[in-house]
């Protein structure tokens, strides 16, 4: 009786030992102290070694690009973890100590999207998915409904939605050629649902709760200067290219004050508004205000200055030497972009009733977030991306080996007849037409409606699916 009493406070000793030393690898140096370990910590630690290290084991089987996107990755969930420390810690912070608490998050997920810009990579499914998943974790930037995000298990929904885009295109490629493939891809998607998405449902269904008697945060003026520039990637949070989350949950845009946390952490973008379908009195060739062809030297139409989004300042800018970035421009019809080259990408977001020209071959262009806007291009090295627009206008002017369309309800392509090659994807879209040049010598466009309804049917096995044909103009 006694030996088993003694062997039951060691083991009792043995677990008290282990926790302590848990408990001490989860604070700083300069923090360390008796406090015990959360369970919400404890719970992440889990997370990150089962679905985390899941993602690392199928990326270790394929290796090159998609093992290096893999460990910032890796690297993304060990700064959440450290924000969820500080979190326990600190006080909550005013807007600019949140961008500055958010900013080592911020810089890892410039380094994925760094990866995906440039001359389109090998593996850039890979890379694209797991960077654009990344926004999930800027739920810890949720500080209550009036902040202009969705909350935070909405928002690691919404944020993989959107990544899915590309995973599910893995999934399709190497379906019956590399089973290795496929298990980086369902993996990926486990990390976020469920795993991610349940972490958060138990432990901050209602955002970070941060500890009213700790101590302040760092303010963003005394902290060391970034090594990375937070204005390099695309404004995503949602946020980020996002994009760019799914406009299928309709969530709002963010008010004044969160604004300009994202502007500071550019690639957590928030999510568009619901998409506006587009009626039969909008499409061009119902309309007589439009001779169906957008013109980079339209006239204004309205007779006062054009208005500003709230959203932020207007910007028509060349960052770092690589991308113009076109962003919150309303009611301008004369935005040019004339000095560009094929190393360069294009990033419009958040602009209204504009009409922008892009003179010279670029590397990429991606429209995001953008309502009755229209773009006119000569060529792009990789592709055209629209993402949540509503009722934009495209043309063509040269070639383009790729348009695609992904969560846009209203867009007209335009399409030269050196670009009648192209390859156009769509997802998620309705009411997208597009208009090529007639062989006729009156120069006639002739429109062309792409199927938005499809019909599947199982035969011989496996489903069959072609557009539905609709009878009638």
């Amino acid at each position: 009786m006694e030996e088993k009493l003694v062997a039951r406070l060691e083991a009792a000793v043995a677990r008290l030992e282990a926790f302590s030393a848990g408990s001490r690898s989860l604070i700083s140096p300069d923090d360390a102290s008796d406090t015990p370990v959360d369970p919400s910590i404890v719970a992440f630690d889990d997370l990150v070694e089962k679905f985390v290290g899941r993602v690392s084991a199928a990326a270790g089987k394929i290796g090159g690009k998609v093992q290096e996107v893999t460990k910032i990755l890796e690297e993304a969930f060990s700064v959440q973890k450290d924000l969820l420390v500080k979190v326990k810690q600190c006080q909550k912070p005013e807007l600019a100590g949140l961008a500055e608490f958010l900013k080592p998050l911020n810089e890892v997920v410039m380094k994925a999207n760094a990866l995906t810009e440039g001359r389109r990579p090998d593996f850039f499914n890979h890379l694209k998915t797991s960077a654009d998943s990344l926004a999930a974790l800027f739920w810890i930037a949720y500080t209550g409904k009036d902040c202009g995000m969705s909350l935070p298990i909405a928002h690691v929904e919404e944020s993989w939605q959107m990544a899915e885009f590309y995973n599910n295109k893995i999934l399709v490629e190497y379906k019956n050629k590399d089973p290795d493939h496929v298990e980086w891809a369902k993996a990926l998607k486990e990390l976020y649902l469920p795993g991610l998405r349940d972490y958060v449902k138990s432990f901050h269904p209602l955002g970070p709760v941060w500890n009213p008697t700790g101590r302040t945060t760092i303010s963003a003026t005394t902290s060391a200067p970034s090594k990375t520039p937070s204005s390099g990637a695309p404004a995503p949070p949602p946020p980020p290219r996002a994009s760019l989350l799914s406009a299928d949950v309709a969530p709002s845009l963010p008010k004044k004050g969160m604004a300009a946390v994202f502007q500071e952490i550019s690639s957590g973008k928030p999510v568009t508004s619901g998409l506006r379908k587009v009626t039969n009195d909008m499409k061009t060739k119902n309309r007589s205000d439009r001779s169906g062809v957008v013109s980079g030297s339209e006239k204004e139409a309205r007779t006062g200055s054009p208005s500003f989004s709230k959203a932020g300042p207007p910007k028509l800018e060349l960052q770092m030497g690589r991308k113009w970035v076109v962003e919150n421009q309303i009611g301008r019809k004369n935005l040019v972009i004339d000095d560009c080259d094929s190393k360069q990408s294009v990033y419009v977001f958040g602009c209204k009733d504009s009409v922008l020209q892009i003179k010279g071959k670029v590397n990429n262009i991606t429209i995001d977030k953008c309502s009755k806007m229209g773009i006119v291009f000569s060529d792009v090295v990789a592709a055209c991306e629209i993402v949540n627009c509503n009722g934009v206008e495209v043309q063509c002017q040269g070639s383009a080996p790729t348009i695609s369309v992904d969560n846009t309800g209203g867009c007209q392509l335009y399409l030269s007849k050196d670009s009648l090659g192209t390859s156009i994807t769509t997802a998620k879209s309705s009411e997208i037409n597009v208009l090529v040049p007639s062989e006729g010598p009156d120069g006639d466009w002739g429109e062309h409606a792409l199927p938005q309804q499809y019909v599947h049917v199982f035969k011989d096995g496996q489903f069959v699916t072609s557009p539905l044909a609709h009878s009638g103009g």
